[in-house]
């Protein structure tokens, strides 16, 4: 799993991070991944979503999933803040489902920690670490019953909630500390910015580092921005 998410770079930088094998397989939303022609056709060409489409059939379809990615040897990739806006430099708070796999399939669970992928220019400096593996049993310590509780029961979702707070508490404070890593000077040159940002994405409200107009001009800072293109965080 990996946090924060920010950007469609993402997942690239996952499997960069990632041994070539096994192979990641990222459980992601369907409607927010599949935005554009572009987009489904790079993902029909390397493969690796399992689309989550909320409002379906509930989590169990995502489990069996999960399941069959690590029955076959793979790799399973969750982003659990579950959305793409989030606070700058910091995690956004967890969602559950990541903690509900972990607790139904007590799989290895390998953090992994990004920043500076809220905004994308050429010569951006991005950062992902790799934390040491874990365990269900580990990062609940105490707090675990020794086996998982009963499916969809009270006691599962009260254990799923306690294992999140724990992986927030562990990925929090790794990506708080690479965020200043990834920060640039007001005064560099954010080429590409608005274009490269949005490449994968259709412009929306995300949340990125303000950028000082007077350093940074739209027509010297980003010569590949389309005439009317929003800005990265206008929320147009």
């Amino acid at each position: 799993m990996a946090a924060a998410h920010r950007g469609w770079i993402d997942p690239f930088l996952v499997i960069f991070a990632l041994p070539v094998e096994p192979r990641p397989w990222f459980l992601g939303s369907g409607p927010s991944t599949l935005t554009s022609p572009l987009r489904a056709a790079v993902l029909r060409r390397v493969g690796g979503l399992l689309p989550v489409w909320r409002g379906g059939l509930g989590i169990e379809q995502h489990v069996a999933a999960a399941r069959a990615v690590l029955a076959a040897g793979g790799v399973l990739v969750q982003m659990p803040e579950g959305t793409l806006n989030g606070p700058l430099g910091r995690i956004a708070a967890f969602r559950h489902g990541a903690a509900v796999i972990a607790l139904r399939t007590l799989a290895p669970i390998v953090p992994i920690a990004l920043a500076g992928t809220e905004e994308l220019y050429l010569g951006r400096r991005l950062a992902v670490r790799l934390l040491a593996p874990t365990s269900v049993a580990d990062l609940l310590g105490p707090a675990w019953p020794g086996s998982p509780p009963p499916p969809g029961s009270r006691a599962e979702l009260e254990v799923a909630r306690r294992l999140t707070a724990a992986l927030e508490d562990l990925l929090g404070p790794v990506v708080a500390e690479l965020h200043p890593r990834t920060v640039d000077p007001p005064g560099r040159r954010r080429w590409f910015r608005r274009r490269l940002t949005w490449l994968f994405l259709g412009p929306g409200p995300l949340i990125h580092e303000p950028a000082d107009p007077a350093a940074e001009p739209a027509d010297a800072t980003d010569p590949g921005a389309a005439p009317g293109e929003p800005a990265p965080g206008s929320g147009v």
